[in-house]
């Protein structure tokens, strides 16, 4: 698309990964959104289109896989098949028709009870980097040697297990029974039972895990199964959009909607998923890829709001979606200005992960939608409350990107 200044126009999602919260009290009845300092996503707000998306559609659990889905123009009950095998696209891994992928986490149990009474401290185990995890996930292989199984490392504390000739079961995530005793929660499937049962005893006194505790970090001392799901098959999203995208994220998951939608995967050194991570990098990463490498659309994906709802902490919640507008959002927004490049720009959440519940809801969520070339001007900021307002609510969230794209 050309604009009357006869300039290619520029398309960017910055995605702030359950950014999106109900209001607290500790905050004066406000939102982590509506309580950090944004001022740049204040500036854009006075002159875009703001207002409220469904991005999970009714009766499908709320999560990263179908609202990223949603975000990018596929609509989840049509292309989604399961977590676990948009991850095992983004590591590589083959996968056969009759193959089940499974997320398999490592988790921090207590250790004390029986396996069945154990809680879930931790569903990250202190978001262990990859190096380490690579350590546990090889002395699980060793042990789990069975011709049904193939265990693959993923990022930090995001694995995957490939299920041959399996069959998709019900699983619970573990970022869902925080601190709740497991027994009720633990895989109806005697071998995924079993399995973990056992790698508590693998892990749980590990050289690996034993250091881990002495510097007082969580141990990883047990697998954790969820997310099951067939061998995926999106549409090309250059076919159905007519544009050359690529993608930028520290996760598994949306690398692997990137491989299947044969997007452009972006590195980033530095980005790793976490509170502190790249956020400049990714910054200047799309810079590149849409003014020197002829891209047309760039997915900056952000995981941090996500993770620091899952912890419970205002703070770090409150921190990450600043490090977002100040980080991410004013060198993009800059760059692209000081280039004189016309643009339109998405910001948003995939789904809430509110601090009082600790997981993802299916609540709608508020969206950004500025468009460079227009000069109209309001008085709202970019907020869960100043959204509602508007009155502005898509319910089929996977058709916001013809929106963005104006198609």
């Amino acid at each position: 698309m050309t604009n009357e200044r006869g300039f290619f126009m520029k398309y960017v999602i910055v995605l702030g990964d359950g950014m999106a919260d109900r209001p607290i009290q500790e905050l004066g009845g406000k939102t982590p959104l509506a309580y950090a300092t944004t001022p740049n996503l204040d500036r854009l707000a006075a002159g875009a289109q703001i207002g409220m998306v469904q991005t999970i559609p009714e009766g499908m659990k709320p999560g990263s896989d179908t609202a990223n889905l949603a975000v990018l123009g596929y609509d989840p009950r049509q292309y989604y098949t399961g977590r676990s095998p948009l991850e095992a696209l983004s590591i590589g891994v083959p996968m056969e028709k009759t193959d089940i992928a499974l997320r398999c986490n490592l988790v921090t149990l207590t250790e004390e009870e029986s396996y069945e009474e154990k809680r879930i401290i931790d569903h990250s185990s202190d978001e262990i980097s990859t190096e380490d995890a690579h350590i546990l996930i090889e002395a699980i292989k060793e042990v789990f040697t069975e011709e049904a199984w193939s265990f693959y490392t993923g990022t930090s504390y995001r694995h995957l297990t490939i299920w041959h000739e399996g069959r998709v079961v019900e699983l619970t995530p573990p970022h869902d029974i925080l601190e709740q005793q497991i027994g009720a929660y633990l895989p109806e499937e005697e071998a995924l039972r079993r399995m973990m049962e056992k790698s508590f005893a693998v892990l749980n006194h590990h050289p690996l895990n034993e250091e881990r505790a002495r510097k007082g970090l969580h141990k990883a001392n047990s697998i954790w199964f969820w997310g099951a799901g067939t061998k995926p098959a999106l549409a090309s999203f250059y076919e159905k959009t007519g544009k050359r995208g690529a993608m930028i994220s520290a996760v598994d998951l949306l690398k692997g909607i990137a491989v299947g939608s044969g997007m452009r995967m972006i590195e980033v050194e530095g980005a790793d998923g976490t509170l502190h991570t790249n956020y400049e990098g990714k910054a200047a990463a799309a810079v590149k890829t849409l003014l020197e490498q002829g891209d047309d659309f760039v997915y900056i994906h952000v995981e941090a709001p996500d993770e620091m709802g899952h912890q419970g902490s205002i703070e770090r919640k409150i921190e990450a979606i600043e490090y977002l507008d100040a980080r991410v959002i004013g060198p993009l927004v800059q760059a692209l200005e000081e280039q004189h490049t016309d643009f339109r720009l998405l910001v948003l959440p995939d789904h809430p992960t509110p601090i009082a519940v600790r997981t993802h809801t299916s609540d709608p969520v508020p969206y950004l939608l500025y468009d460079s070339t227009r000069t109209e001007q309001h008085d709202w900021l970019y907020n869960e409350a100043a959204a509602e307002q508007t009155g502005q609510l898509l319910q089929e969230g996977y058709r916001l990107m013809d929106i963005l794209l104006e198609n």
